[in-house]
């Protein structure tokens, strides 16, 4: 169009939005409707992400965790039934044929030691493990604390790190760190307390109410050699298949066993969950964004209906303007216009209600309450922004074209006998 053109079609859309107030305050109000439901579900959908994901890594990244099991099937001449039952020197074996992790730690446990400080004595779980753990499980120190060193499980020493739920139980008020208590009986120095963190996955119960020992030192206390379980990580989730394949192959040569004996080979990976975590919360995403898009539709159709009724109020005059040599978009684009501004300016209005209610949400404190804990705050994010500003830009122009498709097609001559 020329400049012309669009000088005409600005001046007739700005005297027909000044003709028709009240039904554009109440498009503009049902488009705004529209727009804080699909931003607030949106942003609700993505906090709640952010949380599981988050959840998800309390326990550690990249990981997979394996439990020690029987046979399943004969194996070069030796039985199904067979138990396979590692060893701590099995640790630094798998270390050197593992390649593609990055980490590879023993676990040994107690499931019911007594730990006692002062006149306070409570049954516990203690866990003996090498000293890369607190890395690999997220087991991060509170400040003026710290984790067990390679230093302390080379000379076995009597250091333990406690759950913060665990440590609270004992000492109560008292700062743990720097203390000693007794593990069945035994003296320990508290080194570090961990941090609170929200853990969607555990296979021992949450950390908060574990302890841990470097494993030189459990298996010397408690006389035992036979690994709880063991756990490996890789720098990539895309390294875990391999990095299982060379679990396999690695202690099934020690062991004798059939690598493809998924009985005793099973893990626990966490990057197949992850996967599986994320494509639900996406599905999730897509049913919220579905019912926020139907949402604004309303406020679409209710913009469309008002353009149509519009066409229909000014047919006689949209006749005349044709009858005497309006351009085609003349007639038009007031229209078109009209439905978009309408839509944007609901679209503009919804949005800053909904960043507004999004910060004051976000202000709420949520320690302490496991269920918004869980839930998130919601989080607008620059893709729900741009989500919303496309939808609303199709459904303003489809609400203005459709109208301004029939103004089109008015016949100058039928629009004198209208009334």
């Amino acid at each position: 169009m020329r400049l012309l053109d669009w000088r005409v079609v600005a001046q007739l859309f700005v005297k027909a939005s000044s003709l028709q107030r009240k039904r554009a305050t109440l498009t503009v109000a049902a488009i705004a409707w529209g727009t804080v439901a699909i931003v607030m579900l949106l942003s609700f959908g993505e906090g709640l992400k952010i949380q599981l994901m988050k959840g998800r890594r309390g326990m550690g990244e990249n990981i997979a965790v394996w439990w020690p099991d029987e046979t399943s099937k004969v194996w070069q001449g030796l039985p199904e039934g067979r138990p396979i039952r590692p060893l701590m020197d099995d640790i630094s074996y798998l270390r050197g044929r593992m390649t593609a992790a990055s980490g590879v730690i023993g676990e040994l446990t107690s499931w019911s030691s007594s730990l006692t400080y002062g006149t306070t004595t409570i049954t516990g779980r203690v866990t003996g493990t090498n000293w890369e753990y607190g890395e690999i499980r997220h087991h991060f120190p509170q400040a003026g604390g710290r984790f067990f060193n390679v230093n302390d499980e080379r000379d076995k020493r009597r250091v333990i790190f406690l759950g913060d739920e665990l440590a609270e139980d004992i000492f109560g008020e008292v700062d743990p760190v720097g203390e000693t208590m007794f593990v069945d009986r035994v003296p320990y120095l508290v080194i570090g307390v961990l941090q609170p963190k929200m853990q969607m996955g555990t296979y021992k119960g949450p950390d908060e109410g574990g302890s841990v020992i470097p494993i030189t030192t459990f298996s010397a206390q408690f006389g035992q050699q036979r690994l709880t379980n063991i756990v490996f990580k890789t720098r990539t989730a895309e390294d875990m298949p391999l990095a299982r394949e060379q679990f396999n192959q690695a202690l099934a040569a020690k062991y004798r066993f059939d690598p493809t004996d998924e009985q005793v080979t099973g893990v626990w990976d966490t990057v197949e969950g992850a996967r599986v975590m994320s494509n639900i919360m996406t599905g999730m995403q897509i049913f919220l964004g579905i019912i926020g898009v139907l949402t604004l539709l309303i406020g679409g159709i209710g913009v469309a209906n008002i353009m149509y009724a519009v066409v229909k109020e000014k047919t006689r005059e949209i006749g005349v303007q044709m009858a005497l040599g309006a351009r085609r978009g003349w007639v038009t684009g007031p229209f078109v216009l009209q439905g978009l501004s309408y839509t944007l300016v609901g679209g503009a209005m919804g949005l800053a209600i909904a960043v507004v209610i999004i910060l004051l949400l976000g202000l709420i404190p949520v320690e302490g309450n496991q269920a918004l804990e869980f839930l998130g705050k919601p989080t607008l994010s620059w893709q729900i922004a741009a989500a919303t500003a496309a939808i609303l830009g199709g459904i303003g122009i489809l609400a203005g074209y459709f109208p301004a498709r029939r103004a089109a097609t008015v016949d100058p001559a039928e629009t004198l006998r209208y009334e």
